[in-house]
């Protein structure tokens, strides 16, 4: 299949599983509540700021990022910062209470870090344990908190209140790139350009990994939208724990990501 039909077929199998996920799904039901939008004109501005900056920065990087890597580094990196997620989703199966799933991703952590090189290798995949993501959106919503009003943050696209929230433990507890410490001419910790240089690579990894669905997107009436919508259904999807869709979703991602 020819590369742009393949990314077309993805994408159009990611429409289709975002607007029947919440129909496969239990646990919190779609309703008018989820339209909940009274920041829309805001969040078009940053929407359209958005646009702007993916056009002029992120996508031409991500663009060079796959033309010029090879699958097997790109593959690598990653690894390495699904890796660095694993303490994220590790301190969210303790606190939804998923005893075997924090075990799992515990023993996924420990073998990835030093086995797979910091994460480079999934050896723990290879060895049969199941990879999860989980977040604190996540757990807020499990633990019965409102989504809010929907929102378009700058650079980090679309969220909401609740997921906006849950961003900054994810940045100041639980992230491993937190204990980075520069030397003084690179500037101190968090700040420091080291931290910055990783920041942008794990960016333009996840651009790359997302350029399949751009020509959906392009042919869309109203991309701001579609995106909400698909944001919505996806994060519901995620709540639920991918329930009675896992092996639609690897579909997906072989369709959207893969070469």
């Amino acid at each position: 299949m020819a590369a742009n039909s393949h990314s077309l077929y993805g994408a159009s199998l990611l429409l289709l599983l975002l607007f029947l996920s919440g129909c496969a799904t239990g646990g919190e039901p779609f309703s008018a509540a989820d339209a909940f939008d009274p920041l829309e004109r805001p969040n078009r501005a940053v929407f359209a700021f958005n646009q702007r900056i993916d056009r002029v920065l992120f996508r031409p990087a991500a663009e060079i990022y796959k033309q010029q890597l090879p699958l097997a580094f790109r593959a690598g990196v990653s690894n390495f910062f699904r890796n660095l997620a694993e303490p994220t989703t590790i301190l969210n199966d303790i606190l939804q209470g998923q005893g075997r799933q924090t075990v799992n991703d515990g023993i996924r952590f420990a073998i990835n870090t030093t086995l797979g090189v910091f994460g480079l290798f999934d050896v723990a995949g290879s060895l049969g344990l199941t990879h999860h993501q989980e977040d604190y959106g996540q757990t807020l919503a499990r633990w019965g908190v409102p989504a809010g009003p929907y929102l378009v943050l700058p650079v980090f696209g679309p969220s909401n209140v609740r997921d906006a929230v849950g961003k900054l433990p994810a940045l100041y507890l639980s992230d491993p790139l937190f204990l980075i410490s520069d030397e003084p001419y690179l500037g101190a910790g968090r700040y420091g350009l080291l931290h910055a240089g990783f920041r942008t690579l794990h960016a333009i990894d996840l651009r790359a990994q997302l350029l399949g669905a751009d020509q959906l997107v392009k042919i869309q009436l109203d991309p701001y939208l579609f995106l909400r919508e698909t944001y919505r259904q996806r994060r519901l999807h995620a709540i639920n724990d991918y329930r009675a869709t896992d092996k639609i979703d690897s579909a997906l991602e072989e369709a959207l990501f893969s070469d």
